[in-house]
């Protein structure tokens, strides 16, 4: 039996915590340019949001806090598969172009876009073949992070092992992998495990103390010790939030304030609208863990008090067979793109 305690409105169990806090709708998205709304960032006045779409630009939707669509950046650089948005301190809006849900990419590519819509690209590529990505965090040094969408096993983490060059294609290295299982929260494009635990967007708090990952049914809060490493706080146990009913949650951000936003996609469910939603103080609930204990803090061990190896707690749930990731990597694959980044 997993041993728990309740405190300051957390269940917290031996992997994780999880919080239940108050998700309240802002407003609704209508228009058909964010039809598959897919990445979102926030200044604290406006959100930019990108649509998941292949039309020849990389257009970043300005909105309003009531989900109108005010103008539009556009940048010239001739996208393949956006699915993900951060926001850097300077201004600059990093689109990550890493989708490849029919593994087909021999590079992926971030593009930094500025409120002019100027832009530069830059081109990456995995160290151990290829992968489907739909989330990036940029940490406080300004590094970006690029984290799989994985039908088995853990998420893995991704960051360039030197600084990025628009002239060749920037070698990454895998520096985390992600501890999220399956939850029972409702959403999602299919009814299954499976979805619970693929993640479909990250975000950033504004003073880089707190990263978030979502799937399309939860949300995962990691706090950053200061002067700590994103990938290191990536594999300690986090925070979930419920964000249950979301038909396709993709998007997430940070407001400057530590509110969390959530969006989903609206056209491939088949409806007119999605509900971008709210969670306030979100980033106070990702705890930082307690100190180290010492080795000369330390109580001696006792063997008689250790539990026998049968009662491990293993994080990862045995997915039900290739089989059924790979059915569920045929019905999320929407469209085949027709153009590379």
């Amino acid at each position: 039996m997993r041993a728990f305690l309740v405190l300051a409105g957390l269940v917290l169990t031996a992997g994780s915590a999880s919080a239940e806090p108050a998700v309240a709708d802002v407003c609704a998205v209508t228009d058909e340019r964010l039809a598959e709304l897919s990445g979102l960032a926030s200044d604290g006045d406006q959100w930019f949001a990108v649509n998941d779409s292949d039309n020849g630009r990389l257009l970043i939707q300005v909105m309003d806090r009531n989900c109108a669509i005010t103008r539009t950046i556009t940048a010239p650089n001739n996208p393949l598969d956006v699915e993900d948005l951060a926001l850097a301190p300077d201004g600059t809006l990093w689109a990550a172009d890493t989708g490849d849900n029919g593994k087909s990419r021999e590079t992926v590519a971030l593009h930094a876009v500025s409120p002019d819509g100027s832009a530069r690209l830059y081109r990456l590529t995995y160290p151990d073949g290829k992968h489907d990505a739909e989330a990036l965090l940029v940490d406080r040094d300004g590094i970006p992070h690029i984290i799989t969408k994985e039908t088995i096993g853990s998420p893995l983490v991704y960051r360039p092992v030197s600084g990025l060059s628009e002239g060749a294609a920037t070698p990454m290295e895998q520096v985390a992998k992600v501890p999220i299982s399956g939850t029972d929260t409702t959403g999602g494009p299919l009814q299954s495990s499976v979805v619970t635990r693929l993640v479909t967007g990250g975000a950033m708090s504004r003073d880089g103390k707190v990263a978030a990952l979502r799937t399309y049914t939860d949300a995962y809060l990691f706090p950053v010790p200061d002067g700590g490493d994103l990938a290191a706080a990536l594999e300690s146990d986090p925070v979930r939030v419920p964000l249950a009913g979301e038909p396709q949650g993709e998007a997430i951000a940070f407001d400057p304030d530590g509110t969390l936003l959530s969006a989903s996609e609206f056209g491939n469910a088949g409806g007119t609208s999605s509900t971008v939603r709210a969670v306030r103080g979100a980033a106070a609930l990702a705890v930082p863990p307690a100190p180290t204990t010492t080795s000369a803090d330390a109580p001696a061990p006792d063997d008689s008090a250790a539990p026998p190896a049968s009662d491990s707690f293993s994080a990862w749930p045995v997915v039900g067979g290739g089989a059924v990731a790979l059915a569920l990597v045929g019905a999320l694959v929407r469209r085949s793109r027709k153009r590379r980044a």
